[in-house]
């Protein structure tokens, strides 16, 4: 009879501790839960910012016929132009990625758009070929401060799924180029280059959204002691020297890949206005059809290296290109239209595969990294774009197509990349 009252005692301790258990959690699910809803909305609201970020820079190339006529340029100047461009939003890349790998600034994604409102500002206004200068290098130095922050922002939120969360990255500025030729056509081309200035609002709503996710940020850097989670999941197995010749190997394949996509970003309306007659409307119709093939080829190829290895992606994307580049000075307006999409469909699907194969290679250096295949292999691809414009003057704009169709060819370098381990499917968490 004495016993009873502890035993009852001690029972309802035993509940109320398997109470307070559960509580704990529930709540730590509760909390995990609300972690990967901010974490999906953040990854969606980097690549709409990418969106923005790519519309106000893809405006300056689809503007080139308009400049070109306005200004009386040759295509010496306008290789110039993306040349200015492409170098200063490349070589500030890696080391701005190298500098916030050591030290994240997450509030710099705001004054690097602030750069490109500046930029695009001065565009609409620009009466001399100096200022277009200063205005596309100021729209690339605000780029080469976007990518390697804004890059770093989606691998954080990426859960793991480093591929998929490149593509919805990625693909966010791929529809901004694709809009680039649209908006020309509908709006700068009838109200002229003044009406640049109209789309500083979407440098401002860029900056109001990139702030928010800049808090995010900040506070994920806080929770994890000042330094972003480890990046230690890359291959042991490889000595430094092989490192080094992969990433080299990489550099090589985006350099091929950004070479490409630069001369039919460049000149393609220029080809279709020569070879066909297209009027100038026509032809930035044209480039959007293929601008948009590049943003659907990446949003494939990221979830399928995800899936399949990244090495496999990076292969079949980049050499299985060439038989349809080798065509495509060949064909018919028709089947111009018909490969652009191919090309820019395959093409395209490499360049997640690519960034987080060398994010592997690399950990912990994720902003060097995308300093490096965003901006540097890209600036290079611009200095083949000023080379391009001066073929394209010496000889013909169809030579230039000739010589380009063969730069897949460089994929074959594919085939010394390492295996990297068989990709893991994220876990699912249980009922």
């Amino acid at each position: 009879m004495l016993l009873k009252p502890g035993l009852a005692q001690f029972c309802a301790a035993q509940q109320e501790h398997q109470g307070s258990t559960m509580a704990i959690k529930t709540g730590a699910s509760a909390a995990s839960s609300a972690t990967q809803q901010t974490a999906v909305a953040v990854l969606i609201a980097i690549s709409v910012c990418h969106l923005l970020n790519d519309v106000i820079q893809s405006l300056i190339v689809a503007l080139y016929p308009m400049i070109k006529e306005s200004l009386g340029l040759d295509f010496r100047q306008i290789g110039l132009i993306t040349f200015t461009f492409t170098v200063t939003a490349s070589v500030l890349q890696p080391l701005v990625g190298y500098v916030t790998d050591r030290y994240p600034t997450p509030y710099s994604l705001v004054v690097g758009m602030g750069c490109s409102l500046l930029g695009l500002v001065i565009a609409a206004f620009a009466s001399t070929y100096g200022l277009v200068l200063v205005a596309v290098g100021l729209i690339g130095m605000g780029s080469s401060v976007f990518h390697p922050e804004s890059s770093r922002v989606a691998r954080l939120a990426s859960g793991g799924q480093h591929g998929l969360a490149q593509s919805v990255f990625q693909v966010g500025g791929n529809f901004g180029t694709a809009l680039g030729p649209l908006l020309a056509a509908f709006v700068v081309l009838p109200y002229g280059q003044g009406s640049l200035a109209w789309f500083s609002v979407v440098a401002l709503i860029g900056m109001i959204m990139l702030a928010g996710i800049g808090s995010w940020y900040g506070k994920t850097l806080k929770f994890n002691n000042g330094a972003p989670p480890s990046e230690r999941e890359a291959i042991h197995d490889l000595a430094h020297g092989k490192v080094r010749k992969s990433v080299a190997i990489l550099m090589a394949l985006t350099f091929s890949k950004d070479f490409y996509l630069v001369s039919l970003t460049s000149f393609y309306t220029f080809y279709l206005i020569h070879t066909f007659g297209l009027s100038v409307r026509d032809a930035q119709l044209y480039l959007f059809l293929f601008l948009f093939a590049v943003a659907a080829g990446t949003v494939i190829g990221g979830p399928i290296g995800d899936r399949i290895g990244t090495r496999r992606v990076i292969w079949w994307s980049i050499l299985g290109v060439l038989p349809f580049t080798l065509a495509l000075p060949y064909v018919g307006l028709v089947g111009t239209a018909v490969l652009s999409v191919i090309i820019g469909l395959i093409l395209a699907s490499a360049h997640p595969a690519i960034i987080v194969y060398a994010q592997t290679l690399i950990p912990g250096r994720v902003g060097m990294v995308a300093g490096l295949f965003f901006g540097l292999a890209f600036g290079v691809a611009g200095i083949g774009a000023a080379f391009l414009g001066w073929l394209a003057d010496a000889t013909s704009i169809t030579l230039v197509y000739h010589v380009c169709a063969f730069l897949p060819a460089i994929g074959l370098l594919a085939a010394f990349l390492p295996e990297m381990a068989k990709p893991v499917a994220p876990a699912r968490r249980k009922k």
